[in-house]
């Protein structure tokens, strides 16, 4: 569990990210980078860290970004990473000294509250800045954190509809047990910044100076048969969420499982299961 007071900013998704589901992410670290490993190439070819620069990794998680930013600026660069999740951030430090990397620190800190030194060439995110209950004063305070002219770049969901890794599992799931309640769909979670103009507002409000968006698509990687993938999808994300609201048994998850398993037949390929996604690549500078 993180030490945020219940009323602190963010504190439910520090609690959330603390439990059950950054644990899970843990566990299943090998699955989640490879399946990820498009969008992070993806976010490195656009966030473009050279040799020598300082940069912040928000929302870091159990370390991939910070390896590949790591070899990317060099020893002569320095990354910082920032995440709420205790789990997660002790898997990333893990990495970290099994990779003999010493230009790699770590914080256990809320990127919009943690009081940053005005140091970073450049800030980056691959799914990690969706979460803020006031995305405005995160961004805002990520600013200070940057030299004149530094560079922000994050990545994000385009929305349900354009992502089966969401929308199989959520379709599923939901005609097994039943609906679930719609959340805001600008809440604090993966599908909150969906909207491009949307957060370019955010972008400009925050104070960071020409703020760009644009469409990326490209093919998530899971590892395995259609089967392991299938229950890798019917176990997290979506579905898990589905199962708990209506207290789904095991017959219930392996039913969900094998309809999923049918959608996703048509994504197998000669290289293995390749699921299409639909991503937002966002960019602005720092006033310098």
């Amino acid at each position: 569990m993180t030490d945020a007071a219940p009323d602190a900013p963010n504190a439910d998704q520090a609690e959330f990210w603390s439990g059950t589901t950054g644990q899970a992410w843990v566990a299943r670290q090998a699955q989640f980078d490879a399946m990820m490993t498009p969008v992070l190439d993806l976010l490195m070819d656009h966030a473009q860290p050279a040799p020598g620069e300082a940069v912040l990794d928000i929302g870091c998680g159990t370390g991939a970004s910070l390896l590949r930013v790591a070899t990317a600026v060099g020893p002569d660069g320095h990354v910082t990473g920032v995440d709420i999740s205790p789990p997660m951030l002790d898997l990333a430090r893990r990495r970290v000294a099994q990779a003999g990397l010493d230009h790699i620190e770590t914080y256990l800190a809320d990127a919009q509250t943690h009081a940053f030194t005005p140091r970073f060439h450049a800030a980056l995110s691959r799914f990690g800045v969706m979460f803020f209950d006031d995305p405005v004063a995160a961004f805002a305070n990520i600013r200070t954190a940057m030299r004149p002219g530094g560079r922000l770049t994050f990545v994000s969901w385009a929305g349900m509809p354009d992502n089966p890794w969401f929308r199989f599992p959520s379709k599923v799931a939901q005609a097994r047990l039943g609906s679930v309640p719609r959340p805001d769909p600008r809440a604090p979670g993966p599908m909150a910044f969906s909207e491009q103009d949307y957060v370019l507002d955010i972008l400009q409000s925050a104070g960071w100076d020409r703020p760009r968006a644009e469409i990326a698509t490209l093919d998530l990687t899971p590892p395995g048969t259609v089967a392991e993938v299938a229950e890798f999808m019917g176990r997290e994300g979506p579905a898990s969420r589905v199962v708990a609201h209506h207290e789904g048994t095991e017959a219930d998850i392996q039913a969900i499982i094998a309809g999923i398993a049918t959608l996703i037949e048509d994504c197998k390929t000669p290289e293995g299961v390749r699921i299409p996604a639909r991503l937002n690549v966002f960019s602005a500078a720092a006033a310098g």
